[in-house]
Parts: C-alpha cells; structure tokens; sequence
C-alpha cells in the first residue's frame, strides 16, 4: 500500500478517535494545560488571528476545509452568507452541527482528497489543515482549492508553528523536517499522523511559485497564518 494512503487513512482514524478530546487542546485543558502563562500567551495568540481573520472579511459563500468541531466555523459564521463545512470525520462534523445550529452552514462528509468538487466560493477557508496535507499532495490540493475559488475570491488559512508548548505534555515533537508525528489520545492509544510544521516566509515563498499572491503572517509562538488570491 502507497506509504502516504497508509498514513492519512490512520490519520483519519485518530480523529475519529479524538473527535470527543479534540477541543481540549485549543481551549488548553487536561494535558494541553501548560500553566497560567503560556495557557494566557496562547490565547493571547489565538486572538490575533481571529481579529486577522475578522479584518479579511469571509463574506458570501464560504467553503471550510476540514471544518472540525467547529470552533472556526462558529467565528466565519458571523459574516457569511452561507458556508459549506466538509471534513473526513462523522464524529466531529456532528459535534460542529450540535455547536453551530445554523441554517446557513451545510455539511459534508468527504475525504478532502476524493471530494468531488461542484461549485466555487468566494472564500475558502483552511483552518489547521494544512499542515496535515502530505508533501505529495501540496500542489494538487491548492489546485483543488483554486478550482473551488471563484474569480476574485480569496483564501485564509492558519496553521501550527514548531512549539513544544503548543501540544500535549505527554508529546515529544520530531526533528521540524519529519513529515509525520506521533500523537497520543487521553487513553494511551496512538497513531502516526502526517505534521508539517511550515515556515513564514518558505510557505508564501511556495504559494507564490505555484501561482498564488500569498501574504503570510505568524504569531511570536504559536501560528501561522495568511491569505492568497
């Protein structure tokens, strides 16, 4: 079996297995506590990007890559129009639709890489997904995503930095070149996932050269984030 179709379908499954624990890492409980401090930098942080995202204005038709549970949902929801949320995972697409409650937000479950694509959008957005796209697929999935671009349409995207503090305690990051991570649930259980941890200006450097206007900004720790046309 092909290395990469291996890894994202037990990265698949481990999201399905974390769908209930998911949020405990953004909202820095359990093991993602990391103290007052760093818990207050992080949050810190994470304000930045929304307020990022609230000055781009994801207005009209909206289409979310890999939508989760829906904490960015909930946010892009204030100013669209309408978005379609797609994820691999039934689990959290039910905890986004229990979250949400909006007739506005229609809901898809698909393995991005499959999804068979039926209309554009005036943004796309791509939250934490990313860095979970195997090197082999980087062009092809932001072809994908210009095809579901409509003209003059626009993207937003935030991802993860290389920070130690930034996952669980219980988790040791690899060598920042490694494709793949090994991640730990609550109970014990673990799977290897795909984790590129991208830097700024390498990743706008990328977009660029493969036909995109990328602008790409980073937190002091914790993100990074950007938008193209």
């Amino acid at each position: 079996m092909d290395k990469s179709i291996s890894i994202l379908q037990q990265q698949i499954a481990y999201y399905q297995a974390r769908a209930s624990e998911y949020d405990e890492w953004f909202l820095r409980q359990g093991r993602y506590d990391r103290g007052t401090e760093l818990n207050s930098q992080w949050f810190q942080e994470v304000e930045q990007v929304r307020s990022a995202l609230d000055q781009f204005k994801p207005y009209g038709q909206i289409l979310e890559i890999a939508c989760g549970t829906g904490l960015w949902t909930q946010r892009l929801s204030e100013q669209a129009d309408q978005i379609m949320a797609i994820d691999a995972v039934g689990e959290v697409v039910t905890l986004n639709q229990q979250r949400l409650q909006s007739a506005r937000v229609k809901y898809v479950q698909a393995n991005i890489f499959e999804w068979q694509l039926k209309e554009q959008y005036d943004v796309v957005c791509i939250s934490f997904w990313l860095s979970h796209v195997p090197e082999e697929y980087f062009e092809s999935f932001w072809r994908m995503v210009r095809c579901a671009t409509k003209p003059g349409g626009r993207v937003f995207f935030v991802d993860s930095k290389y920070e130690p503090t930034s996952t669980a305690r219980d988790h040791q990051l690899r060598e920042k070149q490694s494709e793949t991570i090994l991640r730990r649930l609550n109970d014990g259980r673990e799977y290897e996932i795909v984790k590129i941890f991208y830097e700024k200006d390498d990743l706008g450097k990328r977009l660029n050269q493969i036909g995109w206007k990328a602008e790409v900004k980073e937190t002091e720790h914790y993100f990074i984030y950007g938008e193209c046309v």
